[in-house]
C-alpha cells in the first residue's frame, strides 16, 4: 500500500516541477485569440467577398497623393496594380461632370 502512495506523491510532484507545463496551453490560447481576431476584422471590413470563389470585386486604395493601388477579383484569380499619376494620365474626352450635393448624394450631368 505504501508503494501506491509513493507513486502518487511522485507523479504530482513531477508535474509541479516541470516550468513548461503551462507553455502549451498559452499557445492554445493564443491561436483561438489570433483566429477570432482575423474574423472579427474581416466582419468589421465586411470583407465577406473576397472568399467567396464567385464573387467580382474592385478596390481602389490611395497609399499617397501620387501613388494608388487597384485590386482587382474576378472568380478565384485576385490581380493587384499600383499606379502613378503618370502612369494614369492619357488622353480621352470628357463625358459630363459630377456633383455632391449637401445631403451627400452624388448626381452625374452628361455634357450636351
Amino acid at each position: 500500500m505504501k508503494f501506491m502512495r509513493d507513486s502518487r506523491r511522485t507523479a504530482e510532484d513531477h508535474d509541479c516541477d516541470d516550468p513548461m507545463s503551462g507553455v502549451a496551453n498559452l499557445f492554445d490560447t493564443a491561436v483561438i485569440f489570433i483566429s477570432a481576431l482575423l474574423l472579427a476584422l474581416v466582419s468589421a471590413f465586411q470583407a465577406q467577398d473576397l472568399f467567396s470563389p464567385d464573387s467580382n470585386l474592385t478596390i481602389v486604395k490611395r497609399n499617397s497623393p501620387d501613388e494608388m493601388t487597384v485590386i482587382e477579383k474576378q472568380g478565384r484569380k485576385i490581380k493587384a496594380v499600383k499606379m502613378t499619376r503618370e502612369e494614369a494620365a492619357g488622353k480621352g474626352v470628357r463625358l459630363g461632370a459630377a456633383y455632391r450635393l449637401e445631403d451627400g448624394s452624388m448626381i452625374y450631368v452628361p455634357e450636351e
